[in-house]
């Protein structure tokens, strides 16, 4: 019989020949740059939240740099937040009473509004976990 082609060309990128899987598929398109076992890749969409993000934030005023793409990022707040009803929510300054949590919230608010970004906080009714509400919404 034939052999098989050892790869195959898609769109301008090669792969591995064979089916691919959708986790394939989804880097191949998402593919910029591959050398020395290293790849650039485009992310299409930019998930923020209240823990990691104030270090992004800093290096982004300290660098002198804005958001490249407020289109693709939305930012909620789901780790600090408290699970209780929200019917007497006012203000986070308010609401939650752990501090730091409070801090770390109260500083995506801050930097969502200096960056112009859409933001999903706890008055929102689009708000929840990051990793769930980026695909949802």
């Amino acid at each position: 019989g034939q052999m098989a082609p050892s790869a195959i060309q898609y769109e301008g990128k090669t792969s591995q020949a064979g089916p691919r899987t959708l986790y394939d598929k989804i880097w191949a398109d998402h593919l910029v740059h591959e050398a020395d076992g290293s790849s650039l890749i485009y992310i299409d969409r930019h998930l923020v939240h209240e823990v990691t993000s104030p270090q992004a934030f800093e290096g982004l005023r300290s660098g002198g740099r804005q958001v490249r793409r407020t289109d693709c990022t939305l930012a909620t707040v789901d780790h600090n937040i408290p699970t209780s009803t929200r019917k007497n929510f006012k203000d986070t300054k308010s609401f939650i009473e752990e501090a730091d949590s409070r801090t770390q919230v109260m500083t995506l608010e801050d930097n969502v509004k200096a960056f112009g970004l859409t933001f999903f906080g706890m008055d929102s009714d689009k708000q929840g976990i990051v990793h769930v509400i980026g695909p949802e919404q």
